[in-house]
């Protein structure tokens, strides 16, 4: 019998690890022709410290919460220390202290950095945390925290 239950287990992780990568790449929507996002505040360059306040804009494009499938919407997320080419596009970005998510619709949040030098990025995604095609994203700024 431990056999039989062993082989399911396998059996089902197997057909797991087939459906997983089909699962993970999602359909991306466009975004509105002429959209924008970028940082109010912090400035590149700027030397800050903490907790570091970042206000996030966007023009062409409404903020709503993640969940809330409206037209032409979606929801700001910031990258720290990590680059765009390392993000799945088609994947709904997974939450870590890379990835910082506004997913209640903020425009502006406060980061608890360790003193050090910080490159952010903003990366506005749709109510699943799904990139647009093409990526809507802001430059990528430098700061430095005392």
């Amino acid at each position: 019998m431990n056999k039989r239950i062993c082989a399911l287990a396998l059996g089902l992780a197997g057909s797991a690890l087939l459906v997983a990568p089909a699962m993970a790449e999602l359909e991306r929507n466009s975004a509105a022709e002429g959209a924008e996002v970028y940082f109010i505040s912090p400035e590149d360059g700027e030397t800050l410290s903490g907790p570091v306040t970042v206000r996030m804009g966007l023009t062409g494009m409404g903020v709503a919460p993640a969940g809330a499938d409206f037209p032409d919407t979606g929801h700001h997320h910031l990258l720290v220390n990590m680059p765009l080419e390392d993000v799945d596009l088609g994947a709904p970005l997974p939450f870590t202290d890379h990835t910082r998510h506004f997913g209640g619709g903020q425009t502006e949040g406060s980061l608890e950095l360790e003193p050090g030098e910080y490159s952010l990025q903003l990366l506005f995604m749709d109510y699943r945390h799904v990139s647009f095609d093409p990526p809507l994203v802001s430059d990528v700024i430098t700061i430095t925290v005392e």
